[in-house]
């Protein structure tokens, strides 16, 4: 009898394993995917007019895209870049001040590219902009908006109703006459990198 049990047992776990890996035999993107973004940071590089200064900062946001077919994604993204203290290289010197916080906002064309795998490669771009906010220390009087695109690629994995996420952007701001000679009085490009874990919906 223990014997027949046994048997039973076995079976039901090869039939319960069975059905798992056909439910994510082809595991990806539900129609709606919420990215959370727990960490990364954007490195802006110096100025090469203005001599503005290099300087990074630390990272966290949400995106939520709209899953079309296979291929193609709408994504509106928000994030938030975290100034912290560093050493700020100016004409006079160095001084080790804190950068001024940033939020990001853009809506992104998202392409993947076609594979039946759980690992998604994909290429995204996009526009948006980006507001600085008051940091008087670094001449930046009131808070101080400018026009942004992006562009870049990373990679998804899913399993199931989650996944992960590494993410890489090239971004340019567009530089405005009044901006504070820190940051904005001419175009300036930063690199930026996060990971995230992806919350998939609607399946």
């Amino acid at each position: 009898m223990t014997r027949w049990i046994a048997v039973l047992l076995v079976a039901v776990g090869v039939v319960g394993t069975s059905q798992a890996y056909a439910q994510d035999i082809v595991p990806g993107p539900g129609a709606v995917v919420v990215t959370i973004i727990p960490g990364g940071g954007t490195f802006f590089t110096e100025g090469q007019n203005t001599q503005g200064p290099s300087f990074g900062n630390y990272d966290l946001g949400a995106a939520v895209a709209l899953h079309f077919n296979r291929h193609v994604d709408v994504e509106g993204e928000v994030s938030g870049g975290l100034g912290i203290s560093q050493d700020l290289q100016f004409s006079g010197g160095t001084s080790n001040l804190r950068t001024p916080n940033l939020l990001n906002y853009s809506g992104n064309l998202v392409l993947s590219a076609p594979t039946r795998h759980s690992v998604v490669p994909y290429v995204t771009g996009g526009v948006g902009g980006m507001s600085v906010f008051e940091k008087a220390s670094l001449g930046i009087n009131s808070t101080e908006t400018f026009l942004t695109g992006n562009v870049g690629g990373g990679v998804k994995w899913f399993r199931g109703r989650w996944g992960l996420r590494g993410d890489y952007r090239f971004v340019a701001v567009r530089s405005k006459d009044d901006a504070p000679s820190f940051f904005g009085q001419e175009t300036r490009y930063g690199h930026r990198v996060y990971g995230g874990v992806l919350l998939n919906a609607g399946r």
